[in-house]
């Protein structure tokens, strides 16, 4: 059998930035181990499948090694595919998902999704968090990652984690975060034990951000950068128990995949 298979570049306007990801669609379901060998196979942070038969659709992401359950950058890409490959009209889509209903908006070139807020809390920090980071946080708090704020842009430039230690540590992954010099805030974003030492542009980090910098700069919208190697561009918008995060896509790659 063979399937559509898509790679985008998304949370960027430009090719080989922001954050690849496969997009796979699918007649029925595979098998969960058949879905997580082909996520290893094309060896990108994520890859989202969805099965364009359901009258509502399912959407889900795994990485190389895990499913998670909330992915920012390939819910834009699949949201590409539709509205630019699959000539889907509405200007909105919805997915079921296991973090519930995420919707994506289409404005112009700019793609927004709808996202769950996870404002971060005080919480109690691991020893392996200072030792992994290798420097210490001007602060440190959580949502479903470890949140840590330092104080400026060039801290966050300059981090040098350890990754095996991160790995070991009980939260999904640790985002780094601080303000910005020509945007609001900036960010890097650490997941070594859900195999991705650092992502490109995350989509799901967002949804902590936004609400701590909406908060600490008394601001609803906002425009960020994520500090990896490829870079990202973001727009935030915080609207109480949920937030907008958008955001552009380019096409690398279209083909079929033989399973």
């Amino acid at each position: 059998m063979s399937y559509p298979l898509y790679q985008v570049d998304a949370f960027t306007s430009e090719h080989f930035q922001g954050n690849p990801a496969a997009v796979c669609l699918l007649d029925q379901w595979l098998p969960d181990e058949t879905l997580q060998t082909i996520a290893a196979e094309n060896n990108l942070a994520e890859t989202a499948f969805t099965v364009l038969s359901e009258a509502s659709l399912r959407l889900r992401w795994f990485t190389p090694a895990v499913e998670v359950d909330l992915c920012g950058h390939a819910t834009l890409a699949t949201a590409w595919v539709f509205f630019e490959r699959l000539a889907f009209s509405k200007p909105s889509i919805a997915f079921n998902t296991r973090s519930g209903p995420v919707s994506v908006s289409r404005d112009g070139d700019r793609l927004f999704l709808d996202f769950p807020s996870r404002p971060p809390v005080a919480c109690e920090v691991e020893s392996g968090l200072i030792a992994g980071l290798n420097v210490e946080p001007q602060a440190v708090l959580a949502a479903r990652d470890y949140f840590c704020v330092f104080n400026s842009a060039e801290e966050i430039r300059a981090l040098e984690p350890d990754f095996a230690a991160l790995a070991k540590l009980n939260r999904f992954a640790v985002i780094a975060t601080a303000p910005g010099e020509d945007c609001d805030y900036v960010s890097r974003f650490f997941a070594p034990a859900q195999g991705i030492d650092e992502d490109p542009a995350t989509g799901s980090a967002q949804c902590t951000l936004i609400p701590y910098w909406a908060q600490r700069l008394k601001k609803t919208t906002l425009a960020a950068r994520q500090l990896s190697a490829r870079g990202a561009t973001f727009t935030g918008v915080d609207r109480g128990d949920r937030v907008s995060i958008g955001g552009q896509c380019r096409l690398y790659l279209e083909g079929k995949i033989w399973i």
